[in-house]
């Protein structure tokens, strides 16, 4: 792999562990559509399933319906900053990646989710750029996200790397032809080899491309 010059960071399940968070909306919303509550081995499992059409996977609808956009938002935008943490380590790593490269976050969360989370954690500093899925016509596994983080931060496709924790960071980072690692600390459970199980490892297979 060729020395790279930005890295692009999935934020849920990569970044911040929102597992909490994530859960109890979705089954709030859930609830209040007369369905059970999922299990959050399954719902978590699945959020980042490529596979699957998720309002139908989580809903029963074939679209996401407004009643379930506004019980979701409401609830996330109340709750979400008491129920996030940092995976430990990320905040030293940041620091020490940031004086040799850039630093980006490509998330399928809203831009405006993702800006409130990242502020609340304090690192909002470390990165050049912040994109979210509602500033594309489509999201994650679509590359669109990185072909607009490419171009605004003048970066050429084999200068940088996407981190994340799901086959939608792996399928649009192929599709965009940039190289991608994939962490195991996230919602998908890779069997995989060659995913990366620690933060400590990522660390240092990321200072091998200054």
């Amino acid at each position: 792999m060729q020395k790279k010059k930005l890295i692009i960071f999935d934020m849920d399940g990569t970044l911040i562990d929102s597992g909490d968070a994530i859960y109890n909306t979705i089954n709030h919303v859930r609830n209040n559509i007369g369905l059970d509550s999922m299990s959050k081995d399954i719902l978590l499992t699945n959020m980042n399933n490529p596979d699957i059409n998720s309002s139908e996977f989580f809903y029963g609808t074939k679209t996401f319906t407004e009643e379930q956009t506004i019980l979701f938002t409401n609830y996330y935008n109340e709750n979400c900053l008491n129920e996030i943490v940092l995976y430990d380590g990320i905040k030293d790593m940041l620091n020490s990646l940031e004086k040799h490269f850039k630093l980006s976050v490509a998330t399928n969360a809203s831009y405006e989710f993702a800006t409130k989370m990242i502020k609340h954690l304090n690192i909002e500093k470390h990165f050049d750029m912040i994109i979210g899925a509602n500033n594309v016509k489509k999201p994650k596994p679509d590359p669109q996200m990185i072909y607009d983080t490419l171009e605004k931060l003048k970066i050429k496709n084999n200068e940088a790397i996407l981190i994340g924790d799901s086959h939608k960071d792996l399928r649009a980072s192929n599709q965009a032809k940039i190289d991608c690692l994939l962490v195991n600390w996230g919602f998908t459970n890779h069997l995989d080899e060659g995913i990366i199980d620690t933060i400590d490892t990522l660390h240092q297979r990321l200072l091998i491309l200054k």
